[in-house]
């Protein structure tokens, strides 16, 4: 069996600390090509993964390579535009969080990728948390019974990525990241846009509800550090989703509750412990690392693409992250409360 050539649009920072080594770790599947505007940088990537061919124009690479699936981790507001040109050529993507920055930019990937038949997934990191699978297989069995409620709160610091403070020198990677976090044209935004996008992914994705109005507060907008949202699910569950990128505690910190109307489920700490209560019997709590494996997006977009799985994370489950956060924003800076466009 020859193996999958997967091109990578983006070798940067954080390709190189999650999805490369994950990648190249596959038996069925190789690094065929790396893409990245500075040929310094560009050159350092491929040296340390060991690939022959690189770009730093992602339109050659496509045209020149017969790849199998495209990976893209470039800054945000690039997504659209690259994943559009892979769909086009018949080539499967899977895209960093955010999907898109917009909503008519997700649907139009969407619409595009169910039109020509091909996998579209998105790596916002719920679908791949052994512990967020856990905490949708028991709010599925009705376990808890429904979701009146639920309270999401992550404090940490990425004041660095943000170019707000010098980033230090053990940051983990082979290259050091760019700050485009900062420039809201490649942005689209802050904390929320960029990991806001998976704790509102974890929300909407164990629970499988759908967002209909959100009201918003933020620091500094359009790129802020602080947001607090109240969500209304469609079931009528109101829920908070708070996070802080700018805590100077050393130790991030996870809290999420979701109450049930027969039980509630907790997760607290990095790394995660997952908590439940039921009416009968005494809180069981299980560690990250004792419930069963979730394979990395790498893994399931690979497995996807020889037919041996179903994509954990999809076009339409990006987009509806996108549409929350997009009606996020639109209520910080008007100060009303938005309603999430059905998508």
């Amino acid at each position: 069996m020859s193996k999958l050539q997967i091109g990578v649009i983006g070798a940067g920072w954080f390709a190189s600390r999650r999805h490369l080594p994950e990648l190249r770790s596959l038996p069925d599947a190789e690094i065929a090509a790396l893409c990245r505007r500075n040929p310094e940088k560009l050159a350092q990537m491929a040296a340390h993964f060991g690939v022959k061919r690189t770009y730093t124009d992602y339109r050659q690479m496509l045209e020149e390579m017969e790849l199998d699936g495209v990976l893209i981790a470039t800054p945000h507001a690039l997504h659209y535009e690259q994943a559009k040109a892979a769909l086009e050529r018949g080539i499967p993507v899977l895209v960093e969080k955010p999907m898109t920055v917009t909503v008519a930019q997700g649907r139009e990937l969407v619409a595009l990728a169910e039109e020509r038949g091909l996998p579209l997934l998105v790596a916002l990191n719920p679908p791949y948390w052994r512990h967020c699978h856990a905490l949708r297989e028991r709010i599925q069995s009705g376990a808890v019974g429904e979701i009146e409620a639920a309270d999401l709160r992550w404090t940490g610091n990425v004041e660095g990525v943000f170019g707000r403070v010098a980033l230090p020198d053990s940051l983990p990677g082979l290259v050091s990241p760019t700050l485009f976090r900062a420039d809201p044209a490649l942005s689209g935004g802050g904390h929320l846009m960029d990991s806001g996008s998976h704790q509102v992914c974890e929300l909407l994705w164990v629970t499988e509800r759908r967002a209909v109005e959100v009201m918003a507060l933020m620091d500094d907008l359009p790129v802020d550090l602080r947001y607090t949202l109240s969500v209304r699910l469609d079931n009528g569950a109101l829920c908070t989703l708070n996070s802080l990128g700018d805590s100077h505690c050393p130790v991030r910190r996870v809290h999420n509750v979701y109450y049930g109307s027969k039980g509630t489920l907790t997760v607290d700490g990095m790394p995660f412990r997952l908590t439940w209560q039921e009416p009968e019997g005494e809180p069981a709590t299980r560690a990250e690392e004792d419930l069963p494996p979730v394979p990395g997006p790498v893994t399931n977009f690979v497995d996807v693409l020889r037919g041996r799985a179903e994509p954990l994370c999809r076009g339409q489950d990006g987009l509806a992250v996108v549409a929350l956060i997009e009606a996020a924003y639109e209520s910080a800076r008007t100060g009303k409360g938005v309603e999430v466009v059905e998508v």
